[in-house]
């Protein structure tokens, strides 16, 4: 069987090839979408022993000549902002922004913009696209408020997401002028009289660059820029991506849906089933390896690019029993959504707080919330970094 690389870009249905990956193949060969030959790790334990194992290194993708997954259609030293954040002291003030007591505290207002995402749909009535209506308004709000940037700019925010991080085999015009886009809405909040006063990680890094000597150290200037725009993009796509897959899943499964409208004391853990089952991360993690070492027996040598395919880790059955079936109380539940090792991200307390919330209101406001169309006929978007469906119709 030759394995087309990337999968299956639907969002609601494990792609075949993952079991059979695992069986026959589970350190495949394949070629990326630029044409760089590429190992594909398929398995739970092989999939952990990349993301834990530093001989396999994020930050060496953005080297140059290194083996792409895609065409860079950002700067490549984004790769690697997050691991340079300490260089200017801005890595405590983001863990903080993304603390879990930070999150907790920002929960009600999460909740208060749900509730009133979901009177302008019931004053409306259906159908209503959710993803434009709910999910994407929604997400940004959260991203607004843990970054401190102001609400009312959710659209201009959102609006590039779906250039900027797009996968394709070649660098195009679009992309570098949206990043720049970007860039430059971030740098005139950082630069805004006021700014170090300004609530949430805008403020910490605005005080930051007051530190530094604002523009006249024009590298610090430009790094506290592109960790904000960064975070924001990131953010925004992880968390909108996943929130659609999860309630797609849902609206698919019937009876578990309404269990957890009757229990919501159980977000918890249906949360974490959900990042489990998550399909969203689309293009697989992608390494390189920095010394001759070996993968389950297979040589890797200095250079090559190694890919982890966290659906088929996370749909394990060595490590999660019936890893088809979407079961809300699985625990223990060691899922791979947020990587692992060094790089596990940062944001996971804001990204289960901001699908909870979103869920639990959702389910709590419209029980009888369903797709509007067959789910076959979801228009899955293709060409960019997460499976997403472009448009989620919906009834209730």
């Amino acid at each position: 069987m030759d394995v087309a690389f990337p999968l299956s870009r639907r969002g609601d249905v494990v792609p075949g090839e993952c079991a059979w990956l695992r069986e026959h193949r589970p350190i495949a060969r394949v070629r990326t979408l630029t044409g760089d030959p590429a190992w594909l790790v398929s398995t739970y334990e092989l999939a952990t022993r990349v993301l834990r194992d530093e001989t396999f290194s994020l930050s060496a993708t953005a080297l140059p000549n290194a083996r792409n997954q895609y065409a860079p259609t950002f700067p490549l030293q984004v790769r690697n902002n997050m691991a340079r954040i300490s260089d200017r002291g801005a890595r405590d003030a983001v863990m903080r922004a993304l603390s879990p007591p930070v999150i907790k505290k920002a929960t009600g207002g999460f909740r208060h913009k749900a509730d009133a995402l979901i009177d302008e749909m019931l004053a409306e009535g259906p159908p209503i696209d959710l993803k434009a209506r709910f999910t994407d308004p929604y997400t940004a709000s959260v991203m607004c408020a843990v970054l401190g940037l102001p609400d009312d700019d959710w659209r201009r925010l959102m609006s590039g997401l779906d250039i900027g991080i797009m996968t394709a085999p070649r660098p195009f015009q679009g992309a570098q002028a949206n990043w720049d886009k970007g860039m430059s809405y971030m740098a005139k909040r950082l630069r805004a009289p006021g700014a170090t006063d300004a609530p949430g990680l805008l403020g910490t890094l605005a005080r930051l660059r007051a530190e530094h000597g604002g523009e006249e150290d024009a590298d610090t200037d430009e790094y506290l820029t592109m960790t904000l725009h960064t975070l924001f993009e990131a953010g925004a796509v992880s968390t909108s991506a996943f929130l659609s897959l999860a309630i797609v899943l849902l609206l698919r499964d019937s009876e578990e849906r309404r269990w957890l409208g009757d229990h919501p004391e159980a977000i918890g853990p249906a949360v974490e089933e959900l990042l489990r089952y998550n399909l969203s991360i689309g293009d697989a993690l992608s390494r390189i390896a920095t010394q001759d070492t070996e993968l389950g027996g297979v040589p890797i040598a200095t250079g090559d690019l190694v890919l982890v395919l966290i659906e088929g880790a996370n749909h394990d059955p060595a490590v999660f029993p019936d890893p088809d079936r979407l079961d809300l109380t699985r625990t223990p539940n060691p899922h791979l959504a947020f990587g692992d090792g060094r790089h596990y991200c940062p944001a996971t307390a804001l990204a289960r707080a901001h699908a909870a919330t979103a869920l639990t209101t959702l389910l709590a406001r419209l029980p009888d919330l369903r797709l509007a169309i067959p789910a076959d006929e979801i228009n899955w978007r293709s060409g960019w970094i997460k499976r997403t469906p472009e448009r989620l119709p919906v009834l209730w």
